[in-house]
């Protein structure tokens, strides 16, 4: 196991993840059991260097296992479950949860597999569908909005990702918004929204939106930061979905 002290970092050993951890299996029939902690995310006025999300990088990368935890049991689990396994990981973990939030953590061995997306809050209004810190944006959006009765569905992990829990909540719904703090152009909400627009489209009562960041740096100025991630903006645009 090893950590970048910033996600942001992982570039100075791309090809070695991408190229070499990620085809050994393939190419010589060999274990690959690395995991990488990828201390990531904004909100902490860090700056450029320090706060992307970059966990797109490596979606697209056969090989890998991408998992993105939003809580601290579930964190343990799936890191449990990640040194075991004979995969190279990234393992996302947001900076900024480290310092906000905390939770009860079972003692002993529970190990959580990838692949598998978890229904944090039912609702039959829409479905919202995040991963990382964003679902913390989508709880705060269930506060906000009650008579929206949303949806919220932790996907948890990346790649793989749980196509079959998002479909499912997808067509009892009707609506859906996918959100991350990732910039919004070559997210991996993309790829979940293609997947919903092709698979799901005649239980679709709006079209599929999506929510990220601003196509930018990541500002240092606090101010500026919040303007980047843009809260006030993810409610203009889940307001937009209720009322088509």
């Amino acid at each position: 196991m090893v950590e970048m002290q910033f996600a942001d970092f992982v570039s100075c050993g791309f090809n070695q993840i991408v190229n070499n951890l990620a085809k050994i299996h393939y190419r010589w029939g060999q274990q690959a059991r690395v995991v990488v902690r990828m201390p990531t995310g904004a909100g902490v006025g860090a700056g450029p260097f320090h706060s992307q999300s970059n966990e797109a990088w490596f979606t697209h990368v056969p090989g890998l296992k991408v998992v993105y935890p939003a809580f601290p049991a579930e964190a343990k689990a799936m890191l449990l479950y990640a040194l075991r396994d004979h995969s190279p990981y990234l393992f996302m973990e947001h900076k900024a949860l480290y310092r906000s939030l905390s939770g009860p953590v079972p003692e002993g061995i529970a190990e959580l597999a990838p692949g598998k997306a978890r229904i944090v809050r039912p609702g039959t209004g829409a479905t919202l569908v995040a991963y990382g810190m964003a679902v913390h944006w989508a709880l705060s959006l269930v506060e906000e909005f009650p008579d929206f009765d949303l949806e919220v569905v932790d996907l948890r992990s990346l790649l793989p990702w749980d196509k079959a829990t998002v479909l499912e909540s997808v067509k009892r719904t009707g609506k859906v918004l996918v959100l991350h703090e990732d910039t919004l152009t070559g997210g991996f909400g993309g790829e979940i929204a293609s997947t919903i627009a092709e698979e799901a489209f005649t239980s679709l009562d709006a079209p599929v939106m999506r929510f990220g960041a601003l196509d930018t740096p990541v500002p240092f100025a606090v101010s500026l930061e919040q303007d980047f991630l843009g809260y006030s903006r993810l409610k203009s645009k889940l307001k937009a979905l209720m009322a088509y």
